[in-house]
């Protein structure tokens, strides 16, 4: 019997065929993956929204001068009204799912208010709803070559630009993400 590899803590990584709109182009930070299915975020899609915007619709105080101009990603097409913070582990939050050592995933108002007045995570991606599979969902995309996986890099999560992360997560396991064709089909 082959043991199965979860992929809690890593990229997946969209290949440039991957056509669905809502993933063209993405990276995904997987938070949860077992055999029920799977549940990430999405980290390079900034929408049109600030941080200083959720602050505002919470009603939350504001002292911090940088974190109302972070943005807000859209985190996947699942509960696209529901926050979901990925954030440096540390700190005491209501709702919080540690994922590894480093990194944590909290969904309570509490994170959000911390971070408005600067007593909030060190790093830390506000997104808008999740991507979620079902039972074996995921492992039939990966055997048809919609995603690569890489491992988990607070560089590419918290430190790059979101718009270099799809290529600068495929360069991370050496491939150039551009070069890559569009498989013609099967003989």
């Amino acid at each position: 019997m082959t043991a199965v590899t979860y992929l809690n803590n890593h990229f997946i990584i969209a290949m440039p065929n991957l056509a669905d709109p809502y993933f063209f182009h993405t990276v995904i930070y997987l938070c949860q993956h077992n055999d029920e299915g799977a549940l990430g975020i999405v980290i390079n899609r900034p929408i049109n929204m600030k941080l200083g915007d959720v602050f505002k619709q919470m009603k939350c105080p504001v002292s911090s001068e940088t974190a109302p101009e972070s943005p807000v990603f859209a985190g996947g097409p699942m509960q696209q009204e529901r926050g979901f913070v990925l954030h440096n582990t540390g700190g005491e939050w209501d709702m919080t799912l540690p994922i590894s050592e480093s990194v944590s995933l909290t969904t309570s108002r509490d994170v959000i208010e911390a971070i408005a007045v600067d007593k909030g995570p060190e790093s830390y991606i506000v997104a808008l709803g999740y991507a979620g599979w079902g039972q074996g969902q995921l492992e039939q995309e990966m055997l048809a070559n919609a995603w690569l996986t890489c491992p988990y890099s607070k560089q590419i999560l918290f430190d790059t630009p979101a718009d270099s992360r799809w290529q600068t997560a495929a360069e991370q396991i050496g491939i150039n993400i551009n070069q890559l064709t569009i498989p013609a089909g099967h003989a």
